[in-house]
């Protein structure tokens, strides 16, 4: 196998990451790409700094063992809390979501009132308001925790009356407070985007985290020369999770149109 035709790997604490997928996928439809959400051990956002770092280091190592090109961590939490070590342990490149997400917040120069949502330890993490600053240190920016987000989403209950009233109590305070823009930092909560933006109100730019990661992707394998332009067509995505491979699929269906096929089950 030929270094380029080699596969992205990319992981989340459980189906949020798929987002990041979606969009990956749209962008670089010749690449091969293997998902590995961590569903036995979803939420990551209430875990310990400690617990996340080990996670995503046994995680990291086993998409590495699958001969990857680039390690995608889609998964605020772990990006906000684990880069590092990742980085530690990787012979390929390792791109978070938080610094694409910051860079594309500030794109046009538009961005002054910064709301930035997410996990409880991304919130404590401040690795956003550290991003956000080292590019403009005359930003305001505020971050605010919204736990029952995950796992809202990850019981596919992304619209409806709880959902809205979850939105509602987290961000109807931040209404009168003119955030021009909000931050989705957590790869699950662009799975719930209608109701944010309905309990934040019109007039509100909303930067999708997982997006931005995705064109981070795409902008450092074509830096690398690592792009499979020309080469056979890409093989069948492989998903693969740590628990409940049967909820996965339904709810990639469900929630984002995504035919996984077969979900294997990779337990540590």
């Amino acid at each position: 196998m030929s270094y380029n035709d080699r596969p992205i790997g990319i992981f989340d604490s459980g189906l949020g990451g798929l987002t990041v997928f979606k969009a990956l996928r749209k962008l670089l439809p010749e690449e091969n790409i293997i998902y590995f959400g961590d569903t036995a051990r979803v939420p990551y956002g209430t875990k310990s700094k400690e617990a996340v770092i080990a996670f995503s280091k046994e995680i990291a190592a086993y998409l590495l063992s699958k001969d990857i090109k680039l390690l995608v961590v889609a998964c605020n939490t772990a990006s906000s809390l684990a880069l590092t070590e990742i980085r530690k342990i990787s012979g390929v490149p390792v791109l978070g979501v938080i610094e694409p997400g910051a860079r594309e917040a500030l794109e046009g120069g538009e961005a002054r009132r910064v709301l930035v949502i997410g996990t409880s330890a991304t919130v404590s993490s401040r690795a956003y308001s550290l991003a956000l600053k080292k590019n403009d240190a005359s930003i305001y920016v505020a971050e605010k925790a919204c736990p029952l987000f995950v796992p809202l989403a990850e019981e596919g209950w992304c619209s409806g009356r709880v959902a809205a009233a979850a939105a509602e109590k987290y961000l109807g305070p931040q209404k009168r407070k003119g955030f021009d823009t909000i931050i989705l930092g957590c790869t699950h909560y662009p799975l719930l985007k209608k109701i944010i933006s309905a309990a934040l109100g019109p007039g509100v730019r909303v930067v999708d985290s997982a997006m931005a990661a995705a064109r981070s992707a795409k902008a450092e394998l074509e830096a690398g020369g690592l792009l499979r332009a020309g080469l056979r067509p890409p093989k069948a995505d492989e998903f693969i999770v740590s628990d409940a491979p049967d909820k996965f699929k339904g709810l990639a269906l469900k929630l984002l149109k995504i035919k996984t096929g077969k979900v294997k089950v990779m337990r540590f």
